[in-house]
């Protein structure tokens, strides 16, 4: 028999391993990181004023942020709708959804935004289509614009909305709505009073997830805004491998990370991230 010393010596043991590759590979690149942000050009903090001098910077961060919430709102919508009906459409049918809700996760950032750049540029299918058939007079203008980053972030970041929510909505009881329809509330309003506040829970998660990954956008953004909508990590890439500014460049990383850090912290103030994501 393992006395409880032992066995806590065999689990540190056991984790010496995975902890020193993770300070390795993860936490010195980024004390890296934090570092030159206080220390290139010069040492200070002069970097972390451009934050509030600098209008360009500012007119980035409005954007990325603005971009980020509508991504997450739009997500929120159509994954809500996604996840209910994941779980209240028969078993086979529900199973499918989730199915292609999954698979969706095997196509790469790069490759959707490709498509989508595809379909919507100028002599894409979306406008020819059109054209062809007489709706319009001129091609649309559906990428090299917010509108065409917005859909191609909306596209990704679905199912990253549809799992928490499906996850909180399973552990729901199914009998609830069926109570207060019993007790003469109308389908609206036992969805509304009943199933929705108990579903909040899981769209704050989802929605911070969404944001979250939102704001670190590259692919996307430099793809389908076509150099016109600028986001903050197509703009740390050009600090860093353009103009080759470090200080600027880690700066708006390090803020980024904590941004992220900040919204995961509130994250798990308001929700229990074990019920959140199905753990017992």
């Amino acid at each position: 028999m393992f006395t409880e010393d032992r066995t806590a010596r065999i689990y540190w043991l056991l984790l010496a391993a995975p902890l020193a590759l993770l300070m390795l590979f993860y936490l010195y690149p980024l004390s890296k990181v934090l570092w030159l942000s206080v220390t290139v050009p010069t040492p200070g903090f002069g970097n972390f004023a451009k934050l509030y001098t600098s209008d360009a910077i500012r007119h980035i961060i409005g954007t990325t942020a603005r971009l980020s919430a509508i991504t997450t709102v739009i997500s929120l919508l159509l994954g809500y709708g996604l996840a209910y009906a994941v779980l209240h459409v028969r078993s086979r049918h529900g199973e499918m959804l989730l199915f292609f809700v999954l698979l969706s996760f095997w196509l790469s950032v790069l490759i959707r935004a490709f498509a989508w750049l595809t379909l919507l540029q100028n002599r894409g299918l979306v406008n020819t289509l059109l054209l062809d058939w007489g709706m319009i007079d001129a091609p649309l203008a559906l990428v090299r614009n917010e509108f065409g980053v917005v859909l191609g972030m909306v596209h990704y970041m679905v199912p990253y909305a549809v799992l928490p929510l499906y996850a909180n909505m399973k552990g729901i009881d199914p009998r609830l709505v069926p109570a207060a329809r019993g007790l003469g509330a109308s389908p609206l309003e036992a969805f509304l009073k009943v199933y929705l506040p108990m579903s909040v829970p899981g769209l704050i998660s989802a929605g911070i997830l969404v944001f979250v990954f939102s704001l670190g956008f590259y692919v996307t953004p430099a793809l389908l805004g076509g150099g016109k909508t600028i986001m903050i990590a197509e703009y740390i890439a050009v600090q860093i491998t353009d103009t080759l500014n470090w200080g600027l460049g880690t700066m708006l990383a390090t803020s980024l990370l904590l941004t992220v850090f900040v919204l995961l912290a509130i994250m798990a103030s308001l929700v229990d991230l074990r019920k959140v994501f199905g753990v017992k």
